[in-house]
């Protein structure tokens, strides 16, 4: 009837929560969903791998660099991170190189690999988070606006 598939309405909703999450998020917890992001998109190349679906997972592979080059890499700020942020540069760059491997040869193990090493530095990441943020930062929850409202009722 309006010529788009039941899963547009979901995807459109799951998008529009992505974004104010966004908007509303600290720096550090922008770093966060990045490693979040990097290791969906990991997570959906290995099933697709498994899958047979080549130009599906060579899509996923191609947004995890994205992120983790354009993201990740781009937000270390070498000047005042020093030896870390030089190490971290070098890290991005190796887990690149991997997953180009890991395309090409449909290396599932090479996904895991860099899969592992971001689940790795996302718990750091979060361990450091400031006290403040820790405090007062809610998790990312994603909630669809037109989905029914539980009643609380209370009894007298």
């Amino acid at each position: 009837m309006f010529g788009s598939s039941p899963s547009f309405g979901a995807n459109a909703y799951a998008k529009v929560g992505i974004e104010t999450g966004v908007i509303s998020a600290s720096p550090h917890k922008l770093i966060v969903m990045l490693f979040d992001g990097a290791m969906t998109a990991l997570s959906n190349a290995t099933q697709q791998m498994k899958n047979g679906e080549i130009a599906a997972k060579g899509q996923s592979i191609s947004k995890a660099i994205a992120i983790i080059d354009n993201g990740l890499r781009a937000s270390l700020d070498k000047k005042v991170g020093g030896e870390i942020a030089a190490s971290l540069d070098a890290l991005y760059e190796y887990m690149n190189s991997q997953l180009v491997l890991a395309n090409l040869h449909n290396k599932e193990e090479k996904l895991i690999e860099v899969q592992t090493l971001l689940r790795d530095l996302k718990s750091s990441w979060e361990a450091i988070a400031p006290e403040s943020i820790k405090a007062t930062e809610p998790p990312l929850k994603i909630t669809d606006p037109l989905a029914p409202k539980s009643t609380n009722f209370v009894e007298a």
